[in-house]
């Protein structure tokens, strides 16, 4: 599997709105930058890509920043911090599309005592039931940016991230 394919994969795996490929896929190839925009500059685009059409030159962490920002603006993403609260992750998730789709209740995690791994395991264990699970995306070390997968995806979306250079995990 090519970068390019394994970051299409990872976008469905993830989720299933149609506009993230498409940003993750903009991100990848260099965005509106002008030397990428045709007949413009003097750089050679081509001898900065591999077979696949994807750059060389990193574009993964534009293509993952990418990832994270669509995921919010489709409102797959419960975007917490680590000094936030259980409450704060229920309400969160309260919003998310899947959580919605199931009708979960999300006051249980609210009511958790606990740090955001804590109140996240709590909500794992809430969505297995309906064959979901919550995948903390890593971005930085204050950030806890969450999403609810279907649970079968699970080990792809760590594996396929992990190819890509990036963490993706099952919090405990």
């Amino acid at each position: 599997m090519t970068d390019y394919t394994a970051w299409e994969r990872l976008c469905t795996l993830i989720d299933d709105d149609p506009e993230i490929w498409p940003s993750v896929q903009e991100a990848l190839h260099g965005g509106a930058d002008d030397d990428h925009e045709e007949g413009h500059g003097d750089h050679d685009h081509q001898a900065d890509t591999d077979e696949s059409g994807v750059e060389e030159d990193d574009g993964a962490d534009e293509a993952w920043g990418a990832l994270i920002d669509a995921l919010d603006d489709c409102g797959a993403l419960a975007y917490l911090h680590a000094d936030d609260t259980a409450m704060e992750l229920a309400d969160a998730l309260a919003g998310v599309p899947r959580v919605v789709r199931i009708g979960l209740d999300t006051d249980e995690i609210g009511d958790v005592d606990g740090d955001v791994p804590t109140a996240s395991a709590a909500a794992d264990a809430l969505l297995a039931p309906a064959g979901l699970a919550l995948v903390f995306l890593e971005e930085d070390s204050d950030a806890y940016p969450l999403v609810v997968v279907p649970r079968e995806s699970v080990p792809e979306i760590v594996d396929t991230a992990a190819a890509l250079g990036f963490v993706a995990r099952q919090l405990p």
